[in-house]
């Protein structure tokens, strides 16, 4: 990636060293014995801890919410937790898979099995980080199908046994070194002011990662590449910045901020793509309304793509402490609602991209940033 963007002839290119977690998946399973033998489907959450070489054998007990397997307590002793709530929204159903480990263990469960975050599947688990909390036992966490959720849950309608074996591999080996990616096209007049953009370039270990989040790293650095092609020197820097350690918790745009916070004066507007790189819609923007009235002129560029929407709040891990420090923010507006079809599944392959779309995408980011980067002022706090 380095060796490609210094051919395009970008002024700099270089990395910043941020520490992240590594976390082994290894070798996992999970087995129905009874009421039947039959393999289910799952993927180890990252940060879950492994089993021992045998697995987790025990009794299963279904649960539609959290709310429910507290009020059924008394029957999760030793049990593995099984999670069957119903997809309503990614926000909703995530906390699930984040916290569905602790909520388990806290309750006497030795594991707990999550039905995938997605409104969508053909036999698809879907994996993402997990969170264990201090002075609650740790035990292995895996999403599973919807399919073998909703077919546990009628089992345990029916008053069935359930048994469930459950091998995994994983490791936790703490945190190791990596680094983001930054670009840049130094600006012709004021070079210390920036308009950064920006996506992340780690994925998860399933799929190739190409819709999360290749597609925004993909579309952050074609904006400059774009802009160096044409000619164009704006007046302030563009930067570009790959993040790393983004899908366990922003590890290197935290590390990022915490190098770059005293130049958050200096930051006229920082912007993400982590949401897809689908059909472009226009731009989502926190900051002042004058600043909003501005970002919304430059947008009437993309009319002619049905493009040109600007909504209200940027959304974005990587770019939220910079929005906490009252710097503009962006984040790409793409009609996603297959998102989370193939979100942190082995479905997330370049099959999911289309160029055109992709192109459109590009051509979105590259207008904003170099706009924002021409303009004679900074953009109204």
């Amino acid at each position: 990636m380095l060796e490609t963007m210094k051919e395009d002839g970008l002024d700099s290119v270089h990395g910043e060293r941020a520490q992240v977690p590594l976390w082994v998946r290894g070798k996992e399973s999970a087995t129905l014995l009874e009421p039947r033998n039959q393999n289910l489907a799952m993927m180890g959450l990252g940060t879950s801890v492994g089993t021992s070489p045998e697995g987790i054998t025990a009794e299963v007990l279904v649960v539609q919410s959290f709310d429910e397997l507290h009020n059924r307590s008394k029957e999760a002793l030793g049990k593995i937790i099984v999670y069957n709530e119903v997809y309503t929204s990614s926000g909703t159903s995530v906390m699930y898979r984040y916290h569905g480990a602790v909520q388990a263990a806290e309750v006497g469960g030795v594991a707990a099995l999550i039905r995938s975050n997605t409104p969508f599947s053909i036999y698809s688990p879907h994996t993402g980080v997990q969170v264990y909390e201090d002075g609650v036992e740790k035990v292995p966490a895996a999403c599973i199908t919807v399919e073998d959720a909703e077919m546990l849950s009628r089992m345990a309608a029916r008053g069935t046994k359930i048994v469930v074996n459950v091998k995994m591999e994983a490791k936790n080996h703490g945190l190791v070194w990596s680094r983001n990616t930054v670009a840049e096209i130094k600006g012709s007049t004021y070079p210390d002011q920036v308009v950064l953009v920006s996506g992340h370039l780690d994925s998860w270990d399933v799929g190739q990662g190409a819709m999360d989040d290749g597609g925004g790293a993909f579309i952050s650095w074609q904006a400059l590449s774009a802009i160096h092609h044409l000619g164009l020197r704006p007046k302030r820097t563009l930067r570009a910045v790959l993040w790393t350690g983004e899908e366990y918790g922003a590890y290197g745009s935290k590390k990022y901020y915490q190098d770059h916070k005293n130049e958050a004066h200096l930051m006229n507007i920082v912007m993400e793509s982590d949401i897809g790189t689908f059909q472009p819609l226009g731009f989502r923007f926190t900051g002042s309304s004058e600043a909003k009235g501005i970002v919304s002129e430059i947008m009437r560029y993309m009319q002619p793509f049905n493009a040109s929407r600007v909504l209200n709040d940027a959304d974005g891990s990587d770019i939220e402490m910079w929005l906490a420090d009252r710097v503009p923010g962006g984040s790409l507006l793409n009609q996603n609602d297959r998102y989370h079809d193939f979100h942190h599944s082995n479905g997330d392959t370049m099959t999911v991209q289309d160029p055109t779309e992709m192109d459109l995408c590009a051509t979105l980011w590259a207008v904003v940033a170099y706009c924002l980067a021409e303009m004679d002022e900074m953009l109204p706090r």
